[in-house]
C-alpha cells in the first residue's frame, strides 16, 4: 500500500568496507517484503514505524501518515539484532579456579574496546558478558555494543551467575560451600527478626502500663450503643525490620535462593550434569545449563526420564534453557550423526544459540551455522527464536529485545533474504533506531 508521500530513494551496497551511514530520521518508516517478528510469527509486506529508538508499531501493509520518510526495500528481510547471551567479546581479564561469585563482568567493561565496534557489523546488537575463569567465575552483565561510557552500554547487571560443573569433589564443593555461605547468612537474619521482633515486644508493653485508665461514665447516665462497624480486612503492614546486608561472598547464594539470581551451569557431558544434579540436592533456584558440545558428546542419555528411565529430571524435564554451539555430534563409538539441539527441543528444553568460538568471524559465520541446524531437521521457528527472543529471556532483557513488537527498542537487521540462507547477504544493522552499519543514505 503506497500511501507515503514522500519516498526516499536509497541504494544499497554490500557490507565489507567501512562505509558507514548516514543520519538516521528520529521518526521512519520502513518497508520490506517480509518481518521475522519472532513472538508473533512472520509477516508478509511488513511495514515498521520507528520513533526515537523504539518500535511505534508493526504490521502488514500498514498505512503510512504523509509525510513521514520512508525507507521502502521490497525485498528485504528484516529480523531482531541478534543477542549472543554468553561472550567475552570485548573483555581481556583472566580468572582463578576457585568461586569467585560475587565478581561481576560489567566492572571489565571497556566501551572503547574495538571488537564492541566491529561485532555489529555482523547483525550482533546485545551481548551477554560473563567473567573469565573456572570453578565459580562470577555474574554475567548484559550490553549493547555501541556507547560512549560503560553506563550507556549497560542493559542489566547480574544476569545469571556462571557455575561450571565438573566430574569432581573440589567442583561439587564449590557448589556446596556456596550454599553453606546462604546458610550461615539465613542463620544471621534468623536471629536479626528475632532481635527486632523481641525488641518491638517490649516497647508495646511499657506503652500499655504508660496509658491511661479511660474516665469511667457518671452511674445513672444513659450510654449510647457504639455503631457496628464493618470489619475491614488484615493489611500486612511494614513492620519497619531491616534485614542484614549478606557479605560479598554470600550475596550470589542468597539472591539465587531469593530468586533474584539465576544460574548458569556449564557442563560436557552427562557425567557433569549428574555430578551437579548430586551437588545442588535439594536446593530449588532457577537454573539453565551452557552445553560445550563435544565431537562424541553423551549427554542424550541425560535428556528426560521417560527416554532413558532416569530417576531425576533430565534435562529436558527441567524445562530449562540450553546454551550451545549450532553444530552436530556422532554417538560415541560410531559415525552417526546427532542433532542435539533437535533432540533437546523435543525433550522440553529452550535452545539459546551462541557463535561455534567467541570470535568475531565466528559471529560473522553464527546465521549460516544455524541453518546447518535447521538443514538438520531443527524447527526454523525454534533457530530464529535461539539467537533473538531467548537469550534475551535468559539476560533479562526481553522486555526491550528480542523481538519485533510495539515499544521494544528498535534493533534490527536487514537482509537481501531468508537470514539462514548463506546466499543471503546482510544489507543494514539498526541500533537503538539508528543505522550503525551499511550504506543507507537518508
Amino acid at each position: 500500500m503506497m500511501l507515503a508521500s514522500l519516498l526516499i530513494p536509497l541504494l544499497p551496497l554490500p557490507l565489507g568496507g567501512d562505509t558507514k551511514p548516514g543520519p538516521t530520521p528520529n521518526l521512519l518508516a520502513i518497508r520490506v517484503g517480509k518481518a521475522e517478528t519472532i513472538a508473533k510469527g512472520t509477516i508478509e509486506h511488513a511495514v515498521i514505524l520507528v520513533e526515537n529508538g523504539k518500535i511505534v508499531t508493526i504490521g502488514e501493509d500498514l498505512p503510512i501518515e504523509r509525510g513521514i520518510p520512508v525507507l521502502d526495500r521490497p525485498s528485504w528481510v528484516v529480523m531482531p539484532g541478534l543477542v549472543n547471551a554468553y561472550s567475552r567479546i570485548g573483555l581481556d581479564s583472566e580468572g582463578g579456579d576457585d568461586s569467585a561469585a560475587e565478581v561481576k563482568a560489567s566492572a571489565e567493561l571497556y566501551a572503547q574496546a574495538k571488537d564492541f565496534q566491529e561485532i555489529v557489523k555482523y547483525g550482533v546488537t546485545t551481548l551477554g558478558l560473563y567473567p573469565a575463569g573456572n570453578g565459580v567465575p562470577g555474574q554475567a552483565c548484559a550490553v549493547r555494543p555501541l556507547g560512549k561510557t560503560k553506563e550507556e552500554m549497560l542493559l542489566a547487571d547480574a544476569c545469571y551467575l556462571k557455575i561450571i560443573a565438573r566430574a569432581s569433589p573440589s567442583a561439587k564443593k564449590l557448589i556446596q560451600d556456596g550454599f553453606k555461605k546462604a546458610d550461615e547468612y539465613a542463620e544471621k537474619e534468623k536471629k536479626a527478626r528475632e532481635k527486632f521482633d523481641k525488641d518491638k515486644k517490649g516497647k508495646k508493653e511499657d506503652k500499655k502500663e504508660e496509658k491511661k485508665e479511660e474516665p469511667k461514665p457518671a452511674p445513672g447516665a444513659a450510654q449510647e450503643p457504639a455503631a457496628a462497624e464493618d470489619p475491614k480486612p488484615e493489611e500486612k503492614k511494614d513492620d519497619g525490620f531491616v534485614p542484614p546486608e549478606p557479605e560479598p561472598k554470600a550475596k550470589p547464594w542468597v539472591d539465587l535462593r531469593a530468586g533474584r539470581l539465576r544460574g548458569l551451569v556449564s557442563i560436557n557431558s552427562a557425567a557433569e550434569f549428574l555430578h551437579y544434579v548430586d551437588a545442588i540436592g535439594k536446593e530449588t533456584f532457577s537454573w539453565d545449563v551452557r552445553l560445550v558440545v563435544q565431537r562424541e558428546s553423551d549427554v542424550f542419555y541425560v535428556l528426560d526420564k521417560k527416554t532413558y528411565d532416569l530417576d531425576f529430571d533430565g534435562i529436558g524435564d527441567k524445562k530449562c534453557r540450553v546454551v550451545m554451539e549450532p553444530v552436530l555430534s556422532v554417538t560415541p563409538g560410531t559415525m552417526r550423526n546427532r542433532n542435539l539441539a533437535m533432540e533437546l527441543a523435543k525433550a522440553g528444553a529452550k535452545i539459546v544459540f551462541i557463535p561455534r568460538n567467541d570470535t568475531l568471524m565466528d559471529a560473522k559465520a553464527w546465521l549460516a551455522n544455524v541453518g546447518e541446524i535447521v538443514g538438520a531437521n531443527l524447527d526454523r521457528s525454534i533457530a530464529l527464536r535461539a539467537v533473538t527472543l531467548e537469550p534475551a529471556e535468559l539476560l533479562g532483557v526481553e522486555k526491550r529485545v528480542g523481538s519485533l513488537e510495539k515499544g521494544k527498542d528498535a534493533n534490527l537487521i536487514f537482509f537481501s533474504g531468508d537470514p539462514l540462507e548463506p546466499t543471503s547477504k546482510l544489507e543494514a544493522v539498526m541500533l537503538d533506531g539508528r543505522f550503525v552499519h551499511g550504506e543507507v543514505k537518508l
